[in-house]
Order: C-alpha cells, then sequence, then structure tokens
C-alpha cells in the first residue's frame, strides 16, 4: 500500500506539474494574442492615414507642442491639451499636445469647398461651449455656378470628421485675392469676420455689400440689435483685405490689414466706423474716415493673424516672414521672431506662443519641415529682445 501510496503521490504531482504548464503556455498565448492586438491597432488605415501625411510631433511634457509638414495651415485653436488647426485645403489637423497624437480630421461641407489663389477653407474658431456640443464656426469659399462666394457656418465634429451644420451667413462675395476670411468670438460673445474687397475696391465703402468689411453675427446667424447698422451685419467698413482681428484686456478691438503697394495697417476698429479704402490710405485723411494707429509705409508686411498679451499686439505677417509687436502705449513697433519665412496666425496662451507658417501658399519657399507650427516660450524671447 505504501509502495501504491507514493507512487500515487508521484502521480498527482506530475499531473499537477503538466496542468500548472499548460495553463501558464496558455497565459503567454494570451499575453501574445493582446500584443498582437495591440500591433494591430497601432496599423489601422486612421494610423496609416496620419503616417501617410508624415506629420512630425514633438510633444513636450507642458503639453507644447513643435509640428512639421502640415499643408497652409490657416488658424490655430485650442481646446485643453488638443490644438485644432485648420488648413486651407479643407482638413482639420488635431495634436495632442500632452502625447502627441495627430488625427488629420475631414470636413465634410455642402459645397465644394473652392481653394485656389487665397481661397479655401480659411477661418476656423471653436464653440465657447465646444467641450459639450463639439460645434465650431467656419468660414469657406465655394464656386457656384461660376460666382465665387464665401459662406459662415457652424460645423460639428464627430468622429474624426465635421459636419456642416448649419449656414449663419451665405453670399459673401469671394474671390481668388483679397478674400479676408478671419474669423473669431469677441468678448461680448458675438462672431466677428473679416471679409475682403476681392479686388474690387468700391465695394468696401458700399454698406449695401459685405465686402470690404468687419461683421458681426450672433452665435445663430442672426443680426445683433445693438449692430451700428440697422437690419446689417456690417460692424465696420473701408477695410481692404483684413486677416486679423483680436481684443485687449478691457476689450478694445484691433484688425491687421493689407494694403495695396504698401500700407498695411493695424487699427482700433470701434462700431461704425469707416476706415478709409479706397479713398485715403496710409497718412491720408479724410472727413469721417478713420486713419490706421501705425502703417507699413512703401513697404508690405502681409499682416495676417493677430493676438494680444501684456499691453503689445503680435502680428503674423505673410511677405514680411516675421512676427512683429506693436505697444498700444507707446506705439513701438519690435520685431519679435524671422526664422521661419511667412507666417499665418499667432496664439497665445500664458507663456507661450504658437505660430503657424505659410510657406506652400506658392508664394513662400517651403523647407522639408513645411509647413509648421513653432512653439516660443514667450517669457524667455520678450527677455532677449
Amino acid at each position: 500500500m505504501k509502495k501504491y501510496g507514493l507512487l500515487g503521490l508521484i502521480g498527482i504531482l506530475v499531473i499537477a506539474s503538466l496542468i500548472f504548464l499548460l495553463t501558464n503556455g496558455e497565459e503567454k498565448k494570451d499575453t501574445g494574442k493582446k500584443e498582437a492586438k495591440q500591433v494591430q491597432r497601432n496599423d489601422d488605415p486612421e494610423a496609416i492615414q496620419v503616417f501617410e501625411e508624415s506629420i512630425e510631433v514633438i510633444a513636450s511634457d507642458d503639453g507644447n507642442i513643435n509640428a512639421n509638414k502640415l499643408f497652409i495651415p490657416w488658424t490655430i485653436n485650442k481646446d485643453g491639451s488638443t490644438f485644432y488647426l485648420s488648413q486651407r485645403d479643407g482638413t482639420i489637423v488635431a495634436i495632442d499636445g500632452e502625447f502627441g497624437l495627430v488625427d488629420v480630421q475631414g470636413v465634410d461641407l455642402k459645397e465644394e469647398i473652392f481653394h485656389k489663389g487665397e481661397a479655401g477653407f480659411l477661418g476656423f474658431t471653436l464653440a465657447p461651449d465646444f467641450k459639450d456640443t463639439k460645434r465650431a464656426f467656419a468660414y469657406y469659399t465655394y464656386d457656384k455656378g461660376g460666382k465665387i462666394t464665401n459662406r459662415i457656418i457652424s460645423i460639428v465634429l464627430e468622429g474624426s470628421t465635421w459636419k456642416e451644420e448649419n449656414v449663419l451667413l451665405d453670399h459673401i462675395p469671394g474671390g481668388e485675392k483679397d478674400t479676408g476670411g478671419r474669423i473669431a468670438i469677441g468678448p461680448d460673445g458675438k462672431l466677428y469676420a473679416t471679409t475682403g474687397d476681392i479686388g474690387k475696391n468700391d465695394l468696401a465703402q458700399d454698406l449695401d455689400s459685405l465686402a470690404g468689411k468687419i461683421l458681426r453675427l450672433e452665435l445663430n446667424g442672426e443680426i445683433p440689435k445693438d449692430n451700428p447698422f440697422e437690419d446689417s451685419y456690417v460692424f465696420s467698413y473701408g477695410h481692404r483685405n483684413s486677416q486679423g482681428i483680436t481684443w485687449d484686456d478691457q476689450g478694445h478691438m484691433y484688425n491687421s490689414e493689407h494694403g495695396e503697394d504698401g500700407h498695411d495697417e493695424i487699427n482700433l476698429i470701434e462700431a461704425g466706423k469707416n476706415y478709409g479704402w479706397p479713398v485715403i490710405q496710409g497718412d491720408e485723411e479724410a472727413d469721417g474716415m478713420e486713419t490706421p494707429l501705425v502703417h507699413s509705409g512703401d513697404s508690405t508686411w502681409a499682416p495676417s493673424g493677430v493676438a494680444f498679451r501684456d499691453g503689445k499686439l503680435y502680428v503674423a505677417s505673410l511677405a514680411g516672414k516675421k512676427i512683429f509687436t506693436y505697444d498700444v502705449t507707446t506705439e513701438a513697433l519690435t520685431d519679435f521672431y524671422d526664422e521661419a519665412g511667412r507666417l499665418r496666425d499667432v496664439f497665445i496662451e500664458e507663456d507661450a506662443l504658437f505660430v503657424i507658417t505659410s510657406n506652400h501658399d506658392n508664394r513662400g519657399k517651403p523647407t522639408a519641415k513645411d509647413d509648421r507650427l513653432i512653439h516660443i516660450p514667450l517669457a524667455e524671447k520678450t527677455t532677449s529682445n
């Protein structure tokens, strides 16, 4: 009995060992399957698309990033740690600033984008309640029966696609040049939009035309009751081609504006005022018309996006190939950054400044890294100037 008892014990141990080995082997197989699934997720079609776009992202621990190989970006928006960069061809690049993850998002619109010359998918800004609604606003150009037109819309993010929701304002005169396109939500909660004169100068003085103006809308597209002209979206007029708007800490509004053969402008914008184009430019004066705070004279800035911080306007310029600052108190102009070619938009958050290049717009000289989102530590750069 003892012999068989010992043999039985040995048999039990052998069987237990076999069970352990088999179980452990299955666990390793399961782990292998999980790793294989992880690899498969990294190779999904969306990730391949991002790889094919070749967007390169360098992320820092504090949520600040640099990104390379974009394609004609037009605006910088940010929600939490995520940047949303609209591109003129009709895509939006979402970049997670914490992890450097990229999502190239499509835009599903009711009209086909007319992307030629200066036209295309231009202004883009997130709604104040974006976290809850995933809603934003956009300004884009389309061709309807040979007539080039701009419209302002609301769009909603569904998955990785932005879908046109409502048309807020349509039939804004458009063209391949001088088409404006900047939109922003002011401190009063209204939506502002800049429009160009599309090369037809007299439209800027015509209050019945939406060209050559700064417009003001409710977020549902209605005309605000306190607009300066009755039953009109027009907030200010006499603009040639404004591509930047911002507000200071007191709610004063400023714009950047392209002149003709130089005479680019920075203006203090007030409701109902006439900013002179094409009657006056530069230092010229006329009754009932406003002169700029500062202008470029015979040289050209081609100023675009504008941001305000600590008493200064930071202005991105295309032909000027730099960010320059304008001190609203001392009126001093200072070059701030000039190391990346044509610059389209500027965005400031705390001590970080971000700028995007526009070197692929057929007017620049793109490098292998263009177009780019560039992070500039604001305090460090300001101290060094």
